[in-house]
């Protein structure tokens, strides 16, 4: 199991879904396409650390943090206890997003390599998604085409182990207020804005570890 015990060492500030299939679609929006809509859910004069429309508490608003000496640059690190994702850099510190989890036991804590990136993505419920939920999915089960309504939002970062996809993604979501909850069929979400400045930083083969959504650790200071 995969805890999260001695990862971040300081939440101090420098600065003041749901699982997928592959979908064969016919149609990819354009690149005009791709940019109304990153304007249309991004918030007039965005500012990552204040901007708030979506009503989320104020410490799952994008904050750079410290970290402990020794993570490596690139990865992603997500906190299922806490509700946070790091992004770390160079130099000891991390970008730090809030984020939604799976519900119950669909949450699979483990590590993860991001081996495809995806802007505005097409989506599709898995078989066992329609079969656990069927009010829910049958009616959506050939997928949906990408766009803001879209359940992967605008950015999906896909993970896989080895060569094989889980699917599990880290996405933008329609939910913004999901954040900070335990909403998703599996995957982690983001507030669209915040994943599509996280999206362009994010190398594929990077690392991504999901810890144990049952671990605790006392807060370090």
């Amino acid at each position: 199991m995969l805890t999260r015990r001695h990862f971040i060492q300081t939440t101090a500030a420098l600065f003041s879904a749901s699982i997928s299939s592959p979908l064969l679609a016919d149609t990819w929006p354009t690149e005009a396409e791709k940019a109304a809509w990153d304007a249309l859910i991004t918030p007039p004069g965005y500012n990552p650390a204040t901007s708030n429309p979506w009503g989320l508490h104020p410490r799952f608003l994008p904050q750079r943090v410290i970290t402990k000496d020794g993570l490596v640059a690139g990865d992603i690190h997500v906190d299922a206890v806490a509700r946070y994702l790091y992004h770390i850099e160079e130099g000891g510190t991390a970008m730090r997003y809030g984020v939604a989890i799976a519900r119950g036991k669909l949450y699979e804590p483990g590590v993860y390599t991001i081996k495809r990136k995806v802007r505005w993505p097409h989506w599709q419920p898995t078989q066992n998604m329609i079969d656990r939920d069927p009010e829910l999915y049958a009616d959506i089960a050939d997928g949906m085409e990408p766009g803001p309504e879209n359940a992967l939002g605008s950015r999906a970062l896909y993970l896989y182990v080895g060569d094989r996809d889980t699917y599990l993604r880290i996405h933008g979501t329609p939910q913004p207020r999901s954040i900070g909850g335990r909403a998703s069929s599996g995957c982690v979400r983001m507030v669209m804005a915040h994943i599509n400045d996280l999206y362009p930083n994010v190398e594929i083969g990077s690392t991504a570890f999901l810890y144990s959504a049952e671990d605790s650790v006392t807060p370090q200071s």
